[in-house]
This record gives structure tokens, sequence and C-alpha cells, in this order.
């Protein structure tokens, strides 16, 4: 079993390091973050739209480029690596999942080209508060053709165009697009430990909302897709990781005490070795996922859950020892290592933290060695 990425695949790799190099990075970051009223870097979404990147995964016979989810992964690893300040993850590894996994021919014809194009910036929202979002925890309600309710907090709610609701529906739970341009939805900008993503608060009052899939199957659905999503994650946390680590050497190589570069001592080697160890641990259980979801296998729920775990610790561990590596100027706004840190800790609990994907491979293991 091969799991390494096509010479197709490693070119487009090497073609997105090369465009985002020169258009996006830290400083695009940094643009957005100092920039109150501004949620993301538009001139770069546009660009990535026109590259086919938004709809890299989408049908040709849906306006996509149909090139198909390993190359999604590829793009998520470099979108990850520059920390770009775009709302790909929850427009591609959520929405449009949702809609090409449950959506009827109509709503992908109407939604699809628009996603691929860059016109519509969709999220995906689970969660009504605090904790990690749960069936029984869902209190919005569709009700008469109406949606009513509250969801928070909504990665990339503040600039979305759509939205992907799971709301109540009789005595079961159904997932529900919404157009959020429109009376009856009202929402409020969240502050959050990294502004370059922005996230929102939405509140629903018996706004218009269409189903998607089958009513009553909207936390099956929604399993599904956070399965489909955490292999994406994985990715971008796995590039993010990796340009900690460059950072870190490159910094230790350069950084000179006692007359001696700081990466020759035993303790930065040591940092610097662990924190290779655990990208490479989340990359091999990455690849394994991407593999469970170009193919549909039925291992995609384990891989999923164990790719995201790793990719979470791994991110964490890197951003937080890539500061340490740095010493005091690692705290500082004008070095780049905060802003790693920042992606990292939004990222690890965007669509549940590590202890609910590690809780979930557990469970997903015991159930299938009890049948």
């Amino acid at each position: 079993m091969n799991f390494d990425f096509s010479e197709d695949q490693k070119s487009l790799r090497d073609e997105a390091r090369r465009f985002l190099a020169d258009k996006a990075g830290p400083a695009s970051t940094r643009r957005v973050l100092d920039a109150p009223d501004v949620s993301f870097d538009q001139q770069l979404w546009r660009a990535m739209a026109d590259m086919g990147w938004i709809g890299v995964a989408i049908p040709e016979s849906y306006g996509g480029t149909g090139l198909g989810r390993l190359e999604a992964c590829v793009l998520a690893e470099e979108i990850g690596r520059a920390v770009a300040p775009v709302p790909y993850s929850s427009t591609v590894y959520f929405f449009a999942e949702a809609v090409m996994l449950a959506g009827g021919d109509a709503q992908k014809q109407a939604l699809l080209p628009g996603v691929a194009g860059g016109g519509v910036i969709g999220c995906f929202a689970l969660s009504e508060g605090p904790g990690a979002p749960a069936p029984e925890n869902v209190q919005a309600k569709f009700d008469g053709g109406a949606l009513t309710g509250v969801k928070l907090p909504v990665a990339d709610g503040d600039c979305a165009t759509h939205a992907i609701i799971a709301a109540r529906e009789g005595p079961g739970i159904s997932l529900f697009i919404v157009d959020l341009d429109q009376p009856g939805v009202k929402r409020t900008t969240l502050k959050t430990l990294d502004p370059s993503r922005g996230h929102a608060k939405l509140e629903f009052n018996k706004a218009k909302a269409e189903r998607l899939g089958d009513a009553g199957q909207g936390w099956d659905l929604a399993e599904a897709v956070l399965d489909r999503a955490a292999v994406l994650l994985a990715f971008e946390q796995v590039g993010g990781s990796q340009a900690c680590l460059e950072m870190a050497v490159g910094y230790a190589k350069e950084r000179v005490a006692f007359a001696r570069p700081i990466g020759s001592f035993q303790a930065i080697k040591h940092k610097l070795a662990d924190m290779y160890v655990a990208i490479e641990v989340a990359r091999s259980n990455a690849y394994y996922g991407a593999w469970a979801l170009s193919t549909e296998a039925a291992e995609l729920p384990f891989a999923a859950a164990a790719a995201r775990a790793a990719a979470s610790d791994a991110y964490y561990y890197c951003a937080k020892e890539n500061i340490q590596t740095h010493g005091g100027m690692g705290f500082t706004w004008e070095v780049d290592c905060h802003l790693y840190y920042r992606r990292a800790k939004l990222l690890a609990v965007q669509a549940g933290g590590p202890a609910v994907w590690k809780e979930k491979l557990v469970k997903r293991l015991e159930q299938r060695n009890a049948a």
C-alpha cells in the first residue's frame, strides 16, 4: 500500500507553496490582524478561486476542477504552512463536503458552482455554546419551514454567505442550508485568540431554511462530515507544524550564545527532535486518513479520529516549542511565532478538540471489537 502522493500531486504542492509564499504567509495574516473590520484576505481568496483551489474536490459537472480529495489534502497542508487568513476550511472541508455528501442535485447545482468560484462562502454550525457539540445539546428548531435558535461560536460565520445548521425537526435532528443574507438572521462577531479566522454568533428568528439530506438523519450526516473535515484539518495542522519546525531550526542555526549557535546545545537539539517526531507521527496518520477519505474506505472513522488527534497535539506542541526556541523574542508581536500559536489553538478546537477525537477513536474501536 503506497501512502505517498503522485508526481502530479507533488507538482501541485510545489506550485501552491510558491504561490502562497508570494501572496500569503505571515504578512497577509498580519494585514488581517491589523484591520479590525477585515475578517479575511479577500484578494487572496479571489486568487485561490481563480486557480481552482476552492473547487478542487468539486466535480466538473458542478463547476469544480474535479481533481479529488487527495489534491485537497495537498492544498490544505500548504494553506496551513502559510497560516493563510481565508475561510478555506469552513467552505471546503465542511460546507462543500456536506453538500456533496447529502445534497440533492438541485442543491448541488445551486451552491457548488458558487463555492468553486469563491462567491459562496460556507460555514458549518453545530455548537450552541461551551463544550463539545452533542445531539442532546441542540436547541435550535425547524418548524413550519422556518428556523429559530442560536449557534455559537461559528467559524467564519462573520463572513459566510451560507450556513449548514443542525436543528431539531420533530423528534429528530436534521441539517439545514440557510442563506445568511436575510432578515431572520443576525450575526455578531466574536473575539477569539486568532482574529485572522473570524468567528460569529448566529441568531435565527424564523429564518428561511432548506433541509439537507433526510429528515432526522442530521446528526449522522454531521458526524460523516466531521470525519471528512478531520482529515483535511489534520493536513492543515501538519503544514503549520512543519512551518514551526523550520522556523525553529532556522533560528537555532543563526542565534549565537556563548560563541556557539544555540542549535549545537543538547537541550535545543532534543527540543527540535521531539518536534520532528511529533510531526512525522501526525503526518503518517494524516496520510492514512487521506487514503481512507479518497477511497471511501470503511476505516475512515478510525483514520480520521487518529489523524485529527495526532495533528492537533503536534501543531500545539510545535507552535509552543517554536516560541521557546526563540526565547524572549518568541513572545513578541514582531516575531511570527504567535501567528502559528494562535492558529494551532484555534484549529485544535474547531470540530472538537483532541480529547473529543481521542474519545471517538476509543469508542469506535470498542464498538468494532465488540461486533
